[in-house]
């Protein structure tokens, strides 16, 4: 019995960051966790947002009148980020972590970066 043609005999296939598959009420309760916990790092922070939640988005307003949007989508079990710089959206791998679905970016470090943009001030979760 040869091995795939792919792999050297005796190779271990290493471990993919796949999402992990969630229902819809496991997401629903994950990503209300996603929500308190920027709700918090702003309100610990001092942050000059407003932020205001309405069903599945969370929207930062900032000084200039810019904003973030935090959209929880639930079809495909992901979280979208919008704002100056650009969309984005992540899903979860099977170790917890947000990751952009195109450049694997980390979703509180993206969000860090866009809230440090838009407020003028140094930002992070």
């Amino acid at each position: 019995h040869a091995a795939p043609p792919h792999r050297r005999p005796g190779a271990v296939a290493k471990p993919t960051k796949r999402p992990i598959p969630m229902t819809e009420s496991e997401f629903l309760n994950v990503s209300d966790a996603l929500f308190e916990r920027i709700q918090s790092a702003l309100d610990a922070a001092g942050a000059e947002v407003e932020s205001l939640l309405q069903g599945n988005v969370l929207e930062l307003e900032f000084d200039d009148g810019s904003k973030v949007i935090v959209n929880r989508h639930v079809p495909n079990s992901e979280m979208w980020l919008a704002g100056k710089s650009g969309g984005f959206h992540f899903r979860q791998d099977a170790s917890g972590n947000w990751l952009d679905t195109r450049d694997g970016g980390e979703f509180f470090a993206r969000l860090a970066a866009m809230i440090s943009q838009q407020s003028g001030q140094a930002f992070c979760f």
